[in-house]
């Protein structure tokens, strides 16, 4: 007889199921393979296997502090004298063969590994100087735009810039039919694709230029394989106006042959001096280890990547979460490190919602979109900026935790605490801010992943590597601030699918933290409420005052009523009863009392409501006994001191 599963029986078995899928099961092993030694233009070239891949160093003899060190991509014996006099000055010279692969993902992953090698084993410098030739232009510009913080400079010789013009052939050049085909199978592009392709050297250049790094380009000045107005021109023309500090250099001296896309290299003691300009001292910033914990793990994600070979990953918070950035970056990273998953991204990013409202709207803005096996979740600058209290802080953080494990009990979940002026001061302060701590009690009750971005910014700050004012800029992070962001949590996840960061267990508890967290919480049909005079269901609610709206929050039913006396009423079961509203200049007061309780009084104004209809998300109450309860509302005389009317606009009820 087959005994059905309890729900008690399924907390016992839930727990090893946990314990069998902690392991990170997508590490990557650096094999590497020592090769013969030789002599090189009168140096030590050491000749190794890289993952099955020819790659070589070439020694100086006698390093510079810190390991300087330049990496050529493709034609590494062409034009070397510069790299000679960088070796006689302490450099070393660095190659892995990834050649025919046009700077594709493919490369790239190959790339972020030995960097990791030389850098972790053999101690080179943290930033690296890129030099790329021709073709090698798609491959240094592809990853320095992937990893600027660790890029001292580019110096590139006639790059192709945009794979449009060569291999492709669509411009002025007449390309290369054979490259062209070969480069859309590494990239597994059609030809519409390949043509609509937004990633070239030319796209995306602002958070390179964003950390400033320098940039020079030699070049035949008629060059017509690789013509510049198609190419460097365009790509430096961007540069300087994001900001990045650009250099083009015309070659006329000398034979200008294979259409003028070679030339001889006049003044190499130059381009050295630029390169060790920007590279000498070496600098080593602070790790970024120390600003993420891994705990648990992310075994979950690492399984659905290895065995379904499909994922669905959401995205939930405020405003850094809607714009694009980090966001986009983390989803490009996931999708390039493992291009054989199929995945789903949740974009559930609200301007100013914190934890509060996360917790009531998950549901609908990522569980009915999907169930996620991975969920990234910040809410700790809005938490400050909104007044949400330390006790609805962590009801409402357990509260998404507890309501994702029930529609998938494995889910893995990373905690973001992102930075802004109010967190730098209590850390100037020497105090923890309360929203970070709370986001990493939940991470620690839970073994959650968390990555502490508060904590970074001022510690980068303090040492020197950057400025609020000047690079940051903004609680919205500029392009630096986008990249340090996505960095770190690059980092995180690269530490645990690579298997150089211990993970414990996540067997984490059962028991709540708080037996009132809003693990049930969701949003209440306006409908549902029964209402009195005064109010108005307005079927298709817009501002009439052409103050601005927040998207998903305009254009939709909503409860409405202006005038004073107002009142409704609310059936509703469980914990706790707030609702989702509409804070425009006119936003009044309200009162309010459930189950024939005393009348309370609630402000639902904002210091931004002269400015936008702002969502507002509040809360009557949250520690109510776990049954059927009434609420009656009704809008008060008193006007709040900046408002210009006593209007209440409801979206949503909240209930628990």
């Amino acid at each position: 007889m087959k005994k059905k599963l309890t729900s008690h029986s399924i907390r016992l078995i839930l727990p090893l199921v946990f314990l069998c899928l902690w392991l990170p099961p997508t590490a990557h092993a650096q094999t590497i393979t020592p090769g013969k030694t030789e002599q090189w233009h009168d140096f030590e070239k050491v000749h190794f296997t890289f993952d099955g891949l020819p790659a070589w160093y070439v020694k100086p003899p006698k390093p510079l502090p810190g390991n300087p060190w330049v990496w050529r991509a493709h034609f590494p014996d062409w034009h070397t004298t510069m790299d000679s006099l960088l070796l006689q000055r302490g450099f070393h010279i660095a190659y892995v063969n990834t050649n025919d692969r046009y700077g594709a993902p493919v490369a790239m992953m190959v790339w972020d590994r030995f960097y990791q090698y030389l850098t972790d084993k053999l101690g080179f410098a943290p930033k690296v100087a890129l030099e790329g030739v021709s073709r090698g232009g798609l491959y240094v510009y592809g990853w320095a735009k992937r990893n600027p913080e660790k890029v001292s400079c580019i110096y590139a010789e006639a790059p192709v810039c945009d794979i449009k013009s060569w291999p492709g052939g669509k411009g002025k050049s007449k390309g290369d039919e054979k490259s062209w085909k070969q480069l859309l199978g590494v990239y597994g592009f059609t030809e519409e694709q390949a043509l609509a392709y937004a990633d070239n050297p030319i796209d995306h250049l602002e958070g390179l230029a964003a950390y400033k790094v320098p940039v020079l380009h030699v070049i035949g000045p008629k060059d017509a394989l690789v013509p510049n107005n198609e190419n460097t021109f365009i790509l430096i023309d961007r540069y300087l106006k994001l900001g990045g500090p650009a250099t083009v250099y015309s070659m006329t001296r000398g034979p200008q042959q294979l259409e003028g896309h070679h030339f001889p290299i006049e003044h190499p003691d130059w381009w050295a001096n630029f390169i060790e300009q920007a590279s000498v001292p070496v600098v080593k910033p602070l790790p970024k280890t120390t600003y993420f914990q891994v705990r648990g793990g992310l075994p979950h994600i690492a399984q659905a990547i290895r065995q379904q070979k499909k994922a669905t990953v959401a995205f939930l918070g405020g405003s850094i979460t809607h714009n694009p950035g980090w966001r986009d970056k983390v989803s490009q990273f996931l999708q390039e490190r493992f291009p054989d998953t199929q995945f789903t991204f949740i974009k559930a990013g609200i301007p100013s919602l914190g934890s509060l409202p996360h917790a009531f709207r998950f549901q609908q803005d990522v569980l009915d979109k999907g169930t996620p096996d991975l969920l990234f979740l910040e809410a700790a600058v809005n938490d400050r900026g909104n007044g949400t209290d330390s006790l609805t802080q962590i009801r409402a953080m357990e509260g998404i935790i507890r309501h994702a494990r029930k529609a998938n009990p494995a889910v893995d979940v990373v905690l973001m605490s992102f930075a802004e002026p109010h967190k730098t001061r209590d850390y100037l302060a020497g105090k923890v801010p309360l929203e970070v701590a709370n986001h990493e009690r939940v991470a620690t009750w839970y073994k959650l992943p968390s990555v502490n971005l508060a904590q970074e910014i001022h510690d980068r700050i303090k040492a020197g590597e950057m400025s609020w004012e000047f690079d940051f800029k903004d609680l919205h992070p500029s392009p630096f601030g986008q990249e340090i962001y996505y960095q770190t949590i690059k980092a995180l996840l690269n530490s645990y699918f690579d298997g150089t960061t211990t993970a414990t267990a996540p067997m984490a508890p059962i028991r709540p933290m708080n037996a009132r967290s809003f693990e049930r919480g969701h949003y209440l049909p306006i409908q549902k409420a029964t209402l009195s005079n005064g109010w108005t269901l307005v079927e298709n609610w817009r501002p009439d005052d052409k103050i601005p709206t927040r998207e998903g929050f305009v254009n939709r039913p909503m409860l409405v009523a202006t005038q004073p006396g107002a009142t409704l009423t609310l059936s509703f079961t469980g914990t706790a009863i707030g609702m989702g509203l509409i804070s425009g200049p006119d936003a009044g007061m309200v009162e309010y009392r459930i189950d024939k309780g005393p009348y309370q009084t609630m402000d639902l104004s904002t210091p931004w409501s002269k400015q936008l209809h702002l969502p507002w998300y509040k809360l009557f109450a949250g520690d109510l006994p776990d049954k059927k309860h009434t609420l009656e509302l009704r809008l008060s005389a008193v006007k709040p001191e900046a408002s210009t009317g006593t209007a209440c606009r409801i979206v949503y009820f909240l209930e628990n």
